[in-house]
């Protein structure tokens, strides 16, 4: 299992953003991290500083983690891959109806039923609820409980 810290994982952002602008060739994940990261233009000037690694951001504050919010994005595109958990597919494909194929509208409410499932589970000290997930993806599609 791939299992990166924390600054692992952020320089994993600004090395592939790195690469993507010296044009070098980029592995298949460090491509996908670039798509994702071309979609969020607010972060670009953030992955242009390696410094900001090692930033803290605070929900507190109001802030949102850049890293994390892409980290998010590439643990659901490789949900969306396999279907896992069960289901998770097509609720992304209804939510993709119901934002009329604005794909990144219907990644960030999976992103955020994503992130809603994984607050819970750290609140009860249980683990992720993957159905629970997928039908929070599905309610946010207009689906309810079919």
């Amino acid at each position: 299992m791939f299992s990166p810290s924390r600054d692992q994982a952020r320089l994993f952002f600004i090395e592939a953003w790195e690469k993507y602008w010296n044009k070098a060739a980029l592995t298949p994940l460090e491509s996908l991290a670039v798509d994702l990261i071309l979609l969020h233009p607010e972060y670009h000037q953030l992955l242009e500083d390696r410094d900001s690694a090692a930033k803290e951001w605070s929900p507190e504050d109001g802030q949102v983690n850049p890293f994390l919010h892409l980290s998010l994005h590439l643990a659901i595109e490789e949900q969306l891959s396999i279907n896992q958990p069960p289901g998770i597919k097509p609720g992304f494909d209804a939510l993709l109806l119901h934002h009329d194929g604005n794909r990144h509208d219907a990644l960030h409410d999976v992103l955020e039923a994503l992130g809603e499932t994984i607050w819970r589970a750290q609140r009860d000290g249980s683990p992720l609820d993957g159905a629970a997930y997928v039908q929070s993806v599905r309610k946010k599609a207009g689906l309810g409980d079919e």
